[in-house]
Order: structure tokens, then sequence, then C-alpha cells
């Protein structure tokens, strides 16, 4: 497994997270997801690729980048 990290802009409170979250878990259930809202921040530990999470996040209306 690789353990993406991306920036997600939009994140203000905890439905938003778990909209982030609900996004993640439609690319692939079996992802750890970590998200720090105060740091705009979401780690997937996951065997899928990044784009795919990052097209789903996208569409659901939140600005997803990649940290390297």
């Amino acid at each position: 497994m690789t353990t993406h990290h991306l920036t997600v802009l939009g994140m203000t409170c905890g439905h938003c997270e778990k909209d982030v979250s609900r996004v993640v878990r439609s690319v692939d259930t079996d992802a750890n997801i970590r998200i720090d809202r105060a740091a705009n921040a979401v780690s997937i530990e996951t065997n899928q690729a990044i784009t795919a999470f990052i097209v789903a996040i996208v569409a659901e209306g939140y600005e997803a980048t990649v940290n390297t």
C-alpha cells in the first residue's frame, strides 16, 4: 500500500469531513483515511492511483491537490 497526502480545500465542518471520507471510500472501500480539517490535509493509504481520488473529491465540490 502507498500513502498519498492531499491538500483538500473547502472542508469547513464535520459534514465536509464525512463527505470527503465517503468519496474516498467510494473509490477504495479498503482505504485507510486520516483527515485533519484544520490543516486541510487528507492522507489515504491505498493500492489505488491517486488521480481517482482527486477526481472524485473535486467532483464532490472540493479542491484537491497532491502534497509532495
